[in-house]
Formats: C-alpha cells, sequence, structure tokens
C-alpha cells in the first residue's frame, strides 16, 4: 500500500474507523430546506461509496437564534428527523459513517435574532447581535445537548460542536468578543466554561457509544484571539469532558491572513496541530489545504496529527479515497483550492458545487449515464470547456476526436498555472490527460481545424472550444513592441522589464500583476516564507498567532490601471478578492481606477487620472482588456448546416470562466 499511515484503521473504543480520512464539515446549501435533503443524500452517499472513513455535514444550527441565516439548516424539533434519517440512511447503506455539525452562528448570523456573548456587531454582518444573559446561555446549551439528541435518534453516528471560526462557541473563548464578568467571561477559564459544558453535558446525555468531535481553534488569527496556553488548558478541559477527537480549526471568517485559498501552501497549518500533541491522549485532526494523498501521508507519518481532515477535495472527486487506496492518486480529480463554485456559492445564497467536477452537489441531476446511440463526434478546441466535454462523451461511450492546434491540452490553464500561488492547475491538467485517455478520446494536438475537413469527416455532431481572442486596446503608441499582450507575457513569455504598467484590473489583470511582482519559486510553495510574509507565528509566541507580516520585495515595479471608476478588483471572487488585493498592496503595487490612456512613447505611459495628467515611467505595457470569443469556425459550419454546440470562452468570453466553461462542456456532454 503506497500510504500505510493513511489507510491504517482508527479505534475510537466503541467502533474502529477503515481509515484517517475526515471529511470535514462544509456548507453546501442543501442543508436549508427539506425539499433538498434527497439531493443531499445522493452528494454524501457517494462519498461513502468512495471509502471515505467518517463525515462531518454542513453546520446545523441547534436553535433558531443560532440560524446562518433566516430558516437555514436547523435540527431542533421531532418532525426535524425524518430528513436527516435520509442521509444518514444512505451514508451507512453504503457501509459509511457520518457525524452532523452542530453550528451556532453567533455574531455571525446573517439575522436580527442573532446573539453573542457581549454586543458587539460582526464586521461580516450588518446585525449587532443582542448579549445572551445567564439564563440564556444555560438555555443554548442545553440547546446543544438537545440537538445531539435528535440527531443520535435521526442516526447519526456522533457530532462536532463548532468551537472555531469564530462562531458563538469561539466568541465566548476569545476576549476579543467577550466582555462578560459573570461565570462565563472575564479570565480564561471562565470564557472557556461554555465550551466545556457544551461537551460535558452532550456525553453526559448521549453515553459512551456516540462519537464527539471538538472543532477547536487552535490558531484565531484575529487580534484578542487565544494565547496559546489557553488553547492547551481549552484542550484539556474538553478531553476530560468527554470529546472522542479534536478538529483544528484554522483563523476567523474576519482574519485579514487567508487560511484556505490556493495561495495558502498545501498542508500550510499541520504544524499547529503537530504542536498540541502530546498535551492530549484523543486522536488529533489536521486540516487545511491537504488535497492529494502524499500530503496527507506526509501529515501522519511525521506525527502531526491522527487523521486530516479534507472537504473541499472529496467534493472534487468522491471517490478520492479509493483511488488513493488502489494506486491510482494519479487519477484524483484534485481541489485547486479556488472557491469560486464552493465558499463563493455558499456566500451568495446559491447551492455549493465545484469548478472541476460540476457534478458535485448535483448527483441525482447530473448524471453521466452510458449513451444508447454512440455518435462520431469532434471537439474543438482543448482548452477546460473541451476537456471537460470531450472527456464526459467519451465516458458515456461516444467515438470522440479532440483537436487543438496548440502541441498540449489546456487552453488558458496553460498560461493559468504559471501564477504564483495557482500552481494546483498543474493537477488539473494531469487530471484530465489521464481522463482524455482512460475515455478513449482520440487527442489530436498541433492540428488546425478547418470546415472544410470537418464536413468532410462527416462526424455527427461538432463542439466549438475554441475559446477567446484577447482584445485589443488602442491609444498612440500601442503599437511599440514593448506594449504586451498577456499572452505575449505568459505563453510566449517576453522579457519585460523592470517596471511595468499593467492596462485592466480584472481576474487576468490582477494575476499578471502578481505573475510580475512574485519572485520565482513563490512563497506559495513554502510554509516557512509564506507564514512570514502573511504575519503568521508559527512559534505561537503572540497571541492569536499574529505577528508583524515581513512581505518579501518585490520583483518589479508594477502599476495596474483601470478605465472604470471604484475599487479595482470589485469584480473579483468574494472569498478569495481580498487576498489579491492585499497581495498586491504588501508588494507595493499602485493601483489606479478612472485612467485614460494617453499615449506611449520614450518617457513611459502618459495618462491621465480623474482629468489630471501623470507619467509613469515604465519600460513596457502589458495590456489585459478583456477577450472576445473566437468564434469564427463555429459561424462557417453553422452556416454550412452542420449541427454544431458552441461552448465556453467561444461561447462568452467573461474574465475566462473556467467554472462557466467546464460546467458547460460537462452538461452538454451529458445531454448529447
Amino acid at each position: 500500500m503506497d500510504y500505510p499511515n493513511l489507510f491504517a484503521p482508527l479505534d475510537l473504543g466503541h467502533l474502529t474507523l477503515p481509515n484517517r480520512i475526515l471529511m470535514g464539515s462544509m456548507h453546501t446549501g442543501l442543508e436549508d430546506k427539506a425539499r433538498d435533503f434527497d439531493k443531499l443524500a445522493g452528494y454524501f452517499a457517494e462519498r461513502a461509496r468512495g471509502g471515505v472513513g467518517l463525515m462531518v455535514t454542513g453546520g446545523i444550527s441547534p436553535s433558531i437564534e443560532g440560524w446562518l441565516k433566516p430558516f437555514g439548516g436547523r435540527l431542533t424539533l421531532p418532525w426535524h428527523k425524518p430528513r436527516h434519517r435520509k442521509l444518514t440512511r444512505a451514508v451507512h447503506a453504503e457501509g459509511g459513517r457520518i457525524c452532523m455539525q452542530i453550528l451556532h452562528a453567533g455574531r455571525y448570523g446573517y439575522h436580527p435574532l442573532s446573539v453573542a456573548p457581549s454586543r458587539i456587531k460582526s464586521p461580516i454582518t450588518p446585525f449587532t447581535p443582542r448579549a445572551l444573559s445567564a439564563r440564556g446561555v444555560e438555555r443554548t446549551i442545553g440547546d446543544f445537548v438537545h440537538c445531539a439528541k435528535l440527531a443520535r435518534d435521526a442516526g447519526y453516528d456522533g457530532v462536532e460542536v463548532m468551537g472555531s471560526e469564530g462562531y458563538l462557541i469561539n466568541e465566548f473563548i476569545a476576549a476579543r468578543t467577550n466582555r462578560r464578568d459573570d461565570a462565563w467571561g472575564g479570565d480564561a477559564p471562565r470564557r472557556m466554561r461554555f465550551a466545556v459544558e457544551i461537551v460535558r453535558r452532550t456525553r453526559e446525555a448521549l453515553g459512551r457509544d456516540f462519537i464527539i468531535i471538538y472543532r477547536l481553534s487552535m490558531l484565531d488569527l484575529v487580534r484578542d484571539g487565544q494565547d496559546w496556553s489557553e488553547i492547551v488548558a481549552l484542550a484539556k478541559a474538553i478531553e476530560v469532558a468527554g470529546a472522542s477527537i479534536i478538529n483544528t480549526g484554522i483563523g476567523w471568517h474576519e482574519a485579514r491572513v487567508p487560511t484556505i485559498v490556493t495561495s495558502v501552501p498545501r498542508a500550510g497549518f499541520a504544524w499547529v496541530t503537530r504542536k498540541l500533541k502530546g498535551e492530549v491522549s484523543i486522536p488529533l485532526v489536521a486540516t487545511n489545504r491537504i488535497n492529494m494523498p502524499d500530503v496527507a501521508e506526509r501529515i501522519l507519518a511525521d506525527g502531526d496529527a491522527d487523521m486530516v481532515s479534507m472537504a473541499r477535495p472529496l467534493l472534487a472527486d468522491p471517490a478520492w479515497v479509493n483511488k488513493a487506496k488502489s494506486g491510482r492518486s494519479d487519477r484524483i480529480n484534485t481541489c485547486i483550492a479556488c472557491n469560486q463554485a464552493c465558499l463563493d456559492h455558499v456566500f451568495q445564497n446559491q447551492r455549493a458545487s465545484c469548478l472541476v467536477n460540476p457534478r458535485a452537489c448535483h448527483e441525482t441531476e447530473l448524471r453521466i449515464e452510458p449513451t444508447r446511440t454512440r455518435k462520431r463526434i469532434a471537439v474543438i478546441g482543448a482548452g477546460p470547456a473541451g476537456m471537460a466535454c470531450a472527456s464526459t462523451l467519451g465516458e458515456r461511450g461516444h467515438a470522440v476526436t479532440l483537436i487543438d492546434q496548440a502541441n498540449e491540452i489546456g487552453g488558458q490553464f496553460n498560461y493559468a498555472k504559471q501564477i504564483p500561488g495557482k500552481e494546483e492547475f498543474h493537477e488539473t491538467l494531469r487530471y484530465f490527460r489521464h481522463q482524455l485517455d482512460d475515455t478513449g478520446v482520440d487527442v489530436r494536438l498541433g492540428q488546425v481545424a478547418d470546415a472544410a475537413s470537418l464536413r468532410a469527416a462527416g462526424y455527427d455532431e461538432i463542439v466549438i472550444a475554441t475559446g477567446i481572442t484577447p482584445r485589443q486596446i488602442r491609444f498612440p503608441g500601442s503599437d511599440d513592441p514593448r506594449v504586451l499582450s498577456y499572452l505575449d507575457v505568459l505563453a510566449r513569455h517576453q522579457s519585460v522589464g523592470a517596471r511595468v504598467a499593467v492596462i485592466g484590473a480584472g481576474g487576468i489583470g490582477f494575476d499578471v500583476a502578481e505573475y510580475l511582482v512574485e519572485p520565482a519559486p513563490s512563497p506559495t510553495t513554502d510554509v516557512a516564507r509564506w507564514t512570514r510574509e502573511w504575519g503568521v507565528d508559527t512559534q505561537l509566541a503572540h497571541r492569536a498567532g499574529l505577528q508583524p507580516p515581513q512581505p518579501e520585495a518585490p520583483a518589479r515595479q508594477v502599476w495596474l490601471l483601470q478605465r472604470s471608476e471604484g475599487r479595482l478588483g470589485a469584480r473579483l471572487n468574494k472569498t478569495s478578492g481580498w487576498v489579491h488585493r492585499a497581495t498586491l498592496k504588501a508588494k507595493q503595487v499602485t493601483m489606479l481606477g478612472k485612467v485614460v490612456y494617453q499615449r506611449f512613447d520614450d518617457q513611459g505611459l502618459h495618462i491621465t487620472v480623474d482629468g489630471k495628467p501623470q507619467l509613469l515611467a515604465v519600460d513596457n505595457v502589458v495590456v489585459c482588456a478583456g477577450q472576445e470569443p473566437n468564434r469564427r469556425l463555429a459561424d462557417e459550419l453553422i452556416a454550412a448546416g452542420n449541427k454544431v454546440h458552441v461552448i465556453g470562452g467561444a461561447d462568452v468570453a467573461a474574465e475566462l470562466d473556467a467554472k462557466r466553461a467546464i460546467a458547460q462542456g460537462t452538461r452538454l456532454a451529458s445531454e448529447i
């Protein structure tokens, strides 16, 4: 076996888990409505079938006050149990184990009924919470215990008590949000009492044959968070109170240190779990940016933890565990930690899914079934849309030819993988190379497809995924050889000087700016360098693990420019956009809006900003001003009467939207 530690059983006393893999909690949006529980059951069943040792649901509230949002998921009444039994029965039928996470949102609740230890508003919600009275605290503890009892009745193997990420329990523990001076606040022992009582009373009520996972905030990453000595004391008290497992929690939602985005190094926080080893005797779970078996195995082999938690990697590939166990790790569809279809969707009140696996959370609707009529199908363009479409068509049994004029598959992914913090795109390309081969797709690279040859080949249907062409921008001097497109930089690797103006502040503009300012190799591949840059104290000498950031010097001086007014990067993804803005700010990138481009000459780029002239003495200008669909071939074929489907950038060239492209290609292939 390639991963002996990962697949070693774990004895919890009353039951033994088959491996050390915990599918961590992640909200999907399917928890909030009773009518969606059949879909949620299908989602969990597929992952249980994929070999996960133990899984945890998205957060379920123990009360209305604890809702994440109005009418969010809760388990508080007897008639809520039948919907949850759908999940437990589906998982148990596949031989899996499942715990329900009990999550009280506290001041993070996005509704006017929210409560907290003290009346302190969260910076990420518009509502000021009501401070719980002493009776209210007791009632809330009772809510947790009652919710756990209902969970057991509904067939769950255990519960996870959510004590991290800045939710209610974490709010009681930290001085930042607990200003009380009673039995539930003041000094550290009183602040931690709320958490300990929840675990103790839950264990008393449910007995020893029920899993209680406690999600412990080991690194708050916010001012006035916990000191390490307080965290150790809490962990010991939680063990005594009866927890079966302690899971690692990293950062609050309001923290200004990234914790799960793709620029965080793999296993970037395993060191903090290791620091707690030896302080308690119950199993510890490491988490955050663990996405491949070799990473997980190393954590366990090095003694950093007893289990590893992965949420998004199992969203990306429900068969992750079985593939790793059977020696097929190269076939894993790796989570790239982009957050675009999972967390971004959830925070926008949409159903979660996955950029690299659009079937995630749509298992009962987006089915990949064998075709009844085998067709000869040509897919033109081996970018994200074309790769997804061709491999899915091949999986269904169609005879597929994939044609691309480039000498390698991937399209725009081949540029994205060069951006610091986006190295994970290498994994996506590796996955698709194997997927195309395994599904029997005839891949023809370095070949230009034309309408005449395609018609002569007599394909039943043709899919056009020819992507985009960069949009041009015209101003005096824009034809100067020192004015480059982003393809000149990322595809042709033309040299770029020490001072650069980047025109266009969309996703590509930010990517190119990061490419230009980050030294090689990027800190995103080195935990020590990355933690220094973001001000994370790996010695935990500072409270909450925060110390002054020490960003490395930028490789170049860069100006990032946009024509429109307003904040640059406003249209970046919700959960990761702030990271890109903070990165460029740390690298001293000057960001200007409301820019008019006057001319480029030997002095540099002449612009006006809000009507005032400026000269940027730059060596080069890099244009990232958007894209246009490349539809020429599609239009020719349609005019000739061929049955044509247009997908990806050739359909809509919107900021190189790989999420939409892969989903569109997969859905089309499931229907042909």
